[in-house]
């Protein structure tokens, strides 16, 4: 499975579809008192089921990313009690099965491991596999330290434990800033709607008040150009929520006072200073709200 890229579904699509049809034709209603209006904005679906599904892989991603750092902590348990790299892994299955149901993406990859082990692939293989189709970021880096972890001889359960905790950092910090933004988000969403709201209740309230604004060409054009602020306004509020998520989180760690750019990066650790076999010091994430 490629989370890169998201397959919708036939009912996904007529439920969204619906969605965007409806939206046209209340927004046409509001603006333009017109049903035209709606057949004419009806080509932005496909920009719509774009972002769809961008949002909804996106999604898909995410789970995958809080699966895979709950799986890892079950895997650095694992070593802790004895056990080899590969049975950690499937005792780490075996653990996630109570946890998750079967459609859970994390769940669906570690079985994909567990077989992979069965059928003699390596295990920096099969993890370099599922960073490539991932697109976690997180998951790359795991992968890339796993890799050079064996290919050094570093302590592996150390390397694992650590890069577990920042990782760990990282997705609570994550967590802190949304839930720090969640108050700003329902009072962007309540706004967004403010408008919409008005022009209605003007609408009913006082019929013909605002018939000037439709039935000529200056009236639409005023129409149009709040229409556009009001979407521009509404993407532009998203677009900021999200820079700041993520300059909150892009903080580098810090490895014996060097700064590296990747968070939760040990690679260049190991590889500069390879007699290093003690990760447990190393610096976590710096929180930054």
């Amino acid at each position: 499975m490629d989370y890169k890229v998201y397959q919708i579904t036939k009912k996904e699509m007529f439920r969204y579809a619906a969605v965007y049809i409806l939206a046209d034709v209340l927004i046409s209603l509001l603006f333009y008192r017109s049903v035209l209006a709606a057949v004419v904005f009806l080509p932005g679906i496909c920009f719509f089921f774009r972002e769809v599904r961008r949002e909804l892989a996106k999604k898909r991603r995410k789970q995958l990313e809080r699966g895979f750092l709950v799986g890892m902590r079950c895997v650095s348990t694992a070593l802790t009690a004895g056990y080899s790299v590969e049975n950690a892994f499937t005792q780490a299955y075996e653990e996630l099965q109570k946890l998750y149901s079967e459609k859970e993406p994390v769940l669906q990859e570690f079985r994909r491991i567990r077989v992979g082990i069965l059928l003699n692939r390596t295990m920096e293989e099969l993890l370099s596999d599922l960073a490539q189709r991932s697109g976690v970021e997180d998951i790359e880096i795991f992968s890339e330290v796993f890799e050079t972890a064996r290919r050094t001889g570093g302590d592996l359960i150390a390397i694992i434990r650590s890069t577990t905790a920042s990782v760990s950092q990282k997705e609570e910090t994550r967590q802190e800033i949304e839930i720090c933004l969640s108050a700003k988000k329902m009072e962007q969403n309540i706004m967004s709607l403010i408008p919409c709201l008005l022009i209605a209740y003007v609408g009913l309230a006082s019929p013909g008040f605002l018939d000037v604004m439709y039935q000529n060409s200056a009236g639409i054009a005023v129409m149009s150009i709040c229409l556009g602020v009001y979407v521009f306004a509404f993407l532009m509020g998203r677009k900021i929520e999200m820079l700041i998520i993520s300059k909150a989180v892009g903080v580098p760690v810090t490895f014996e006072k060097v700064d590296y750019i990747r968070i939760g990066s040990y690679t260049k650790k190991i590889i500069e200073f390879p007699d290093f076999k003690d990760y447990a010091d190393c610096t976590a994430v710096i929180r930054r709200c």
